[in-house]
């Protein structure tokens, strides 16, 4: 019983711990998945506590559910158009850039650790995925907003690649035990089940758990709780059946958010906080896992290692896998910068241990070692890269926070509660002219635990509450009128000194500013011209050059361009990462005319002029 009573009070102490640390961290600006995974770390072995944890049987088990978990709630925060805008990079990512990463770093294992070439492919499938849970994490971190073109990238691929890192592992592992075995028909038989088995089990799953939420009458505390359920029996039950657990519970989240749907923002609230406690929990079980003192005999290796992954491995595999697609330069190197590595590999690196293949402590050495110095390096400077690379947006300072109470099962409003925040749009009009979505209305408006009377009359002043019934779809467009907005927050250089309305006549802005438009038709809107100059699907941030001036992307409403700024400097050459280029080029060349000088001195002819 005293044993019982020790492990709840050390792992409830240590999930405060982290997230006390965790507050603390943020403002150094430290990944906080890295905060949870030395304090597992300290609490160790080795670590203040002495815990002696080796336990990878259900370090697996907790881990499978975790990662499901936090897939599911991904894929619940990943909007229908975003899917439609990456679905084909992120899916070339998540499936050849994983087997190319996974085969670059095979080749560097064998010359640093002398492993044999299907001992490398293992090591390289262990820790060739991106985490989710840190992708995640740290994309939607202040400071690092991007457009939604690399963001949404970057997250499907997190989302999706597990399955191809789960199924090289386990194919290399099979091939290690069974050497007589052919891996061809083996391998293209696994693959196909994995995936479509997962993608078609998932949409099936989504669909169903839409289905049962429409359709049974709960209390509203249910309703999370039977979404839970419902995501963990379709990953249990995809990977039953051969199938990819994590691509199904994936592809069931991305169906379920599809459209609005009952109870959406206590199903999300419950989710988002029982991934935080899923990436808290997996991440203070892999440190406790970890012996630092056993790290020791391979960490030279390890740590040749993790520099190949951030600096070829991934760099390469990207470059290749998005070679078919309309990247620029600037937004291919973030998505290779951004392949942050995370729980997967030490998860995947367990999987050599219980099935008792040579060599596997030292696979889990270098998984581990990968992780940490992918949450240093690349966890640490996400927000300076986009900044380095001229890919900043203007952060959306709306807060989903509004309280969602529901109104049974055939209403078709929500009863919903916001707070005014300091320098809302709605302070600048009464509460009767707010402009509220259609078929939105505001209930009750409270100041200072007080309702106000005759409030539709009375101007909004921050920190109001108020009580409204708004439709599903329109609750994040109701909650963008009392969103903050700090004026003196300066948004990214470049994005327009005019703004301009997406509806106006391209004609009209050729003839104003003396631009040449080249072939457009006559009569064309500036978003129409925006949408064909663009050749895809705009995001924010695109831009458009014309002579010597910029049209840059600000807004963007169902898939089309509503603002456009006009920016009249050449952003190009004030991109942090051009100068750096150029500095870098001068330094070259003079490097090269001092060598050159010298050698010419040295064989005793006229020095170069």
């Amino acid at each position: 019983m005293d044993l019982v009573n020790q492990f709840i009070f050390i792992g409830a102490l240590l999930i405060l711990l982290s997230i006390l640390a965790g507050m603390v961290s943020s403002r150094l600006g430290a990944p906080l998945l890295l905060v949870f995974l030395l304090l597992g770390m300290l609490a160790g072995e080795d670590g203040i506590f002495h815990i002696h944890f080796n336990d990878y049987r259900s370090t697996f088990a907790v881990g499978s559910i975790a990662l499901a978990i936090i897939l599911f709630e991904g894929g619940l925060r990943t909007p229908r158009d975003v899917v439609r805008l990456v679905i084909w990079p992120a899916l070339s990512l998540a499936t050849v850039g994983v087997l190319l990463s996974a085969v670059a770093i095979a080749g560097v294992a064998h010359l640093v650790m002398g492993f044999s070439p299907l001992e490398g492919v293992l090591l390289g499938a262990v820790v060739a995925s991106t985490d989710a849970a840190a992708v995640f994490m740290l994309l939607h971190g202040r400071g690092s907003a991007v457009n939604a073109r690399v963001t949404g990238t970057l997250e499907l691929e997190s989302g999706m690649n597990d399955p191809m890192a789960v199924f090289l592992t386990l194919l290399c592992v099979e091939l290690l035990q069974h050497p007589d075995l052919s891996p061809g028909w083996f391998a293209v038989q696994e693959l196909a089940i994995a995936f479509i088995g997962g993608g078609a089990l998932g949409l099936l799953g989504g669909f169903a758990l839409r289905w049962l939420v429409e359709r049974l009458n709960l209390t509203t505390a249910l309703y999370p709780i039977l979404i839970a359920a419902g995501a963990l029996l379709i990953f249990g039950g995809a990977n039953l059946m051969g199938a990819s657990g994590f691509l199904a519970v994936y592809v069931a989240g991305v169906m379920l958010a599809r459209a609005p749907y009952r109870a959406q923002q206590v199903i999300s609230r419950f989710l988002d906080g029982l991934a935080w406690l899923s990436q808290i929990a997996m991440f203070l079980l892999l440190g406790l896992l970890v012996t630092p003192s056993k790290l020791l005999v391979d960490l030279p290796a390890a740590i040749v290692i993790a520099l190949a992954v951030i600096l070829i491995a991934r760099p390469g595999s990207v470059a290749i896998a998005l070679l078919p697609f309309r990247f620029t330069w600037p937004e291919r190197g973030f998505i290779a910068w951004v392949g942050l590595r995370g729980a997967v590999p030490i998860f995947l690196a367990s999987i050599p241990i219980l099935s008792g293949l040579p060599n596997a402590q030292r696979y889990f050495n270098v998984a581990f070692v990968v992780v940490l110095v992918s949450l240093l390096i690349q966890g640490w400077t996400v927000g300076r890269a986009a900044r380095f690379l001229g890919l900043n947006v203007p952060e959306d300072e709306t807060a989903l926070d509004p309280l969602d109470l529901g109104l049974g099962p055939k209403a078709e409003r929500e009863l919903a509660g916001f707070r005014v925040k300091p320098g809302s749009r709605a302070l600048r009009h009464t509460y009767g002219a707010l402009g509220l979505p259609a078929n939105a209305q505001i209930l009750a408006a409270i100041r200072d635990e007080k309702p106000i009377e005759d409030f539709q009359d009375a101007k909004p002043e921050a920190g109001d509450y108020v009580i409204a019934i708004v439709p599903p779809v329109e609750i994040t467009a109701a909650q963008r009128l009392f969103a903050e907005h700090k004026a003196t927050e300066a948004e990214p250089e470049g994005f327009g000194e005019f703004m301009l309305s997406g509806d106006g006549g391209a004609d009209q802005l050729a003839l104003v500013y003396g631009l040449d438009l080249g072939d457009h038709r006559s009569g064309e809107t500036l978003a129409d011209f925006m949408h064909e100059r663009l050749g895809k699907i705009a995001v924010v941030g695109d831009r458009v050059r014309i002579g010597e001036v910029e049209l840059v992307v600000r807004a963007v409403k169902d898939g089309r361009v509503k603002t456009v700024g006009l920016e009249l400097e050449d952003q190009r050459e004030k991109l942090p990462a051009r100068r750096a280029a150029r500095r870098l080029r001068r330094r070259a060349l003079v490097w090269s005319q001092r060598t050159l000088r010298a050698i010419r001195q040295k064989r005793g002819g006229p020095p170069a002029a």
